[in-house]
């Protein structure tokens, strides 16, 4: 059976470029890379950032929603960091005293993600 999700892995093709992305813009950490493929750490999720080995694994990835406590905050200094955003901050579902709130960005090899954030209201 399943246990858990222990890597997501995300198609690249400039890996130093996308080294410095997750690491100094998003503020991941690096576990360690090689010249084909880098390995980050989200609280405990890795993340692997490859070269494609072949032409029919260069495609999109998946989305990530990468939680985060205050999502105003978030969004403004990633503004600040020039990440290009697809939309601002918004409600997308409101279960009882909660609300879900995300926003969608670009990495920098053209991936889509979002930032998630859940607010007691």
């Amino acid at each position: 059976m399943i246990q858990k999700v222990g890597q997501v892995g995300i198609p690249v093709k400039k890996l130093d470029k996308a080294i410095h992305f997750y690491k100094e813009i998003l503020g991941l950490s690096l576990l360690f890379n090689t010249d084909s493929m880098a390995f980050f750490d989200c609280n405990g999720l890795r993340l692997l950032l490859s070269l494609p080995e072949k032409d029919e694994f260069t495609y999109a990835s998946s989305v990530i929603y990468f939680q985060v406590e205050n999502i105003s905050k978030t969004y403004e200094d990633l503004v600040r960091k020039e990440v290009t955003f697809i939309d601002e901050p918004h409600v997308v579902a409101k279960m009882g005293q909660t609300e879900t709130w995300m926003v969608f960005f670009k990495d920098s090899e053209d991936n889509t993600h979002a930032l998630m954030s859940e607010i007691q209201v």
